[in-house]
């Protein structure tokens, strides 16, 4: 029998340490019920936002302002991907090219997506190009693509001199076209400049009359219309 010796007594054949052996993991182990419920949990997020990317579908949206009867080119639409759900069909699809011979029917804004609705042939623009000249200070503000209603002040007959009767609105919601950058080669008089608009084809006599009358025809935007940049 062996003795060990210590401060205070004696113990004989003292029991040796027993070394513990790893269990493996149960069933039952809630740290890895916790890690698998993590596990699946991360799956099924990774799976919805996968089937969330899929459900987005191409379409076409404007890269610059559209006007009524510009011509739809690669240079002036981009593709983008988006999520519309049952609403898709209502835009242009951009799952091949920019569609030959396809021509805007009315005013897109940029970045707007483009309506199929807003697009068609050439034989559907119903809006023709007619240069007027209107008020200097009521062009300003305005860049090609604004759109404006048009108000005409008609000569007073009776007046000696220059007056112009009460301006009466003549054209809503008209799309601007194209303002000359050398004004000055267009006119005579500074307090008058030249614009192009697009207007109906039943509307084009109204302008021409105005412009025959010398009445004097002023522009002013729709509220939210596309403006120039303040200097």
């Amino acid at each position: 029998m062996t003795t060990v010796s210590y401060p205070g007594g004696s113990v004989a054949n003292p029991p040796r340490p027993v070394a513990t052996r790893l269990q493996r993991p149960s069933w039952r182990d809630s740290r890895l019920l916790i890690g698998l419920l993590l596990v699946l949990a991360a799956t099924a997020l990774g799976a919805k936002a996968v089937a969330s990317a899929d459900d987005r579908v191409p379409v076409f949206a404007a890269a610059t302002a559209l006007k009524p009867g510009d011509r739809l080119t690669a240079d002036n639409v981009i593709r983008i991907d988006v999520a519309l759900g049952d609403g898709a069909a209502e835009y242009l699809s951009a799952t091949g090219a920019v569609p030959p011979e396809h021509f805007v029917l009315r005013e897109i804004r940029r970045g707007e997506l483009v309506p199929a609705s807003a697009v068609g042939g050439r034989d559907q623009v119903s809006v023709q190009p007619v240069t007027i000249r209107v008020e200097a200070n009521s062009v300003s503000s305005l860049v090609a693509g604004s759109v404006v209603d048009v108000w005409v002040s008609k000569r007073d007959p009776a007046a000696t001199q220059e007056r112009y009767q009460p301006a009466a609105l003549a054209l809503r919601a008209v799309s601007v076209a194209w303002i000359p950058t050398d004004q000055g080669a267009f006119g005579v008089s500074a307090s008058t400049k030249p614009v192009q608009v697009l207007v109906g084809t039943t509307d084009v006599p109204v302008l021409i009359t105005a412009m025959d009358d010398q009445s004097r025809i002023t522009l002013v935007p729709v509220p939210g219309s596309a403006r120039a940049a303040a200097s």
